[in-house]
């Protein structure tokens, strides 16, 4: 079983307001905010941008998600190096972190087990 391609981009920000405007200007509707400086974005059926607000203290930073559709079903090549195996999230879905060969990190998620 292989991934069905992006599902998200998690971004990470230290104005939640102003990043949201962001992307807002550039067509992205709010589908909805969590009431503590993070939400969700969508623009048509593409993948939706998670934005969440993070200290100064902290990088910014950008996760791409890649759609898994049923985790236990999942088995990644060995060429592939699993960071950590698929784990249940405190936002209901079940993720996967695998390096790429050049150190980046990518996040797989799966729908939590019913």
């Amino acid at each position: 079983m292989a991934t069905e391609g992006i599902e998200a981009v998690f971004l990470t920000t230290h104005n939640w307001g102003k990043t949201a405007k962001f992307f807002q200007t550039l067509g992205y509707e709010l589908e909805f905010s969590t009431n503590h400086n993070s939400g969700r974005l969508r623009n048509g059926d593409g993948p939706y941008v998670f934005i969440a607000e993070i200290p100064e203290d902290q990088a910014p930073q950008t996760q791409i998600v890649l759609k898994v559709p049923d985790a236990d079903a999942f088995r990644p090549d060995p060429t592939v190096e699993v960071v950590t195996p698929f784990e249940d999230t405190h936002y209901g879905t079940r993720e996967m972190t695998v390096r790429d060969p050049d150190g980046r990190l990518w996040s797989l998620q799966a729908p939590a087990k019913n």
